[in-house]
This record gives C-alpha cells, structure tokens and sequence, in this order.
C-alpha cells in the first residue's frame, strides 16, 4: 500500500527554548519526522497524550513562573474551536 503525504497548508515561524528543540529533535531521531510533522502530531493527538488536568497544571505553572502576554484582539477568522470544543 502506498503511503499518503499528509498536507500542511498553515506555515509559520517559531521560536523554541532549548529544551524545547532538545525534546522535538530527540523525537525526530526516534520516528524520523521533521519538526513539522512532530508538532502537527503533538498537537493533534494532544487529548490522547495528555490529561486536561496535566495541561492546566503545566500552562497554569509556566503563566505564574513567565507570565503572559496580554490578550491580542481576536481575529474574526480565528476558529475557537478544538475538535468541536469551544474555547
């Protein structure tokens, strides 16, 4: 069976800490994904990776150590959604 190519239309730039890049490099050299792909999965797969519980704990510890930027005004093409979930 041939193998699909799976589309990535949305492009941007990111910044990562080192760790950060530490962690999705090591990821790259156990399945052999691009930095693109890992980040699509992560992403994609997060409610079976992780608990909403572990995630709040995680953002929530990140916001109290980092702080946040302020709110951005929303775009009206935003979609607030994640697999059918408002936001």
């Amino acid at each position: 069976m041939t193998k699909k190519r799976y589309p990535l239309p949305k492009r941007f730039n990111v910044a990562l800490s080192e760790e950060a890049y530490a962690n999705l490099r090591a990821l790259n050299g156990k399945y052999g994904l691009g930095n693109n792909y890992l980040l699509t999965v992560l992403l994609e797969q997060i409610e079976q990776i992780s608990t909403e519980k572990k995630l709040d704990k995680a953002f929530t510890g990140f916001i109290e150590e980092f702080g946040a930027p302020p709110p951005k005004e929303p775009n009206v093409k935003t979609v607030k959604t994640i697999r059918g979930k408002k936001l």
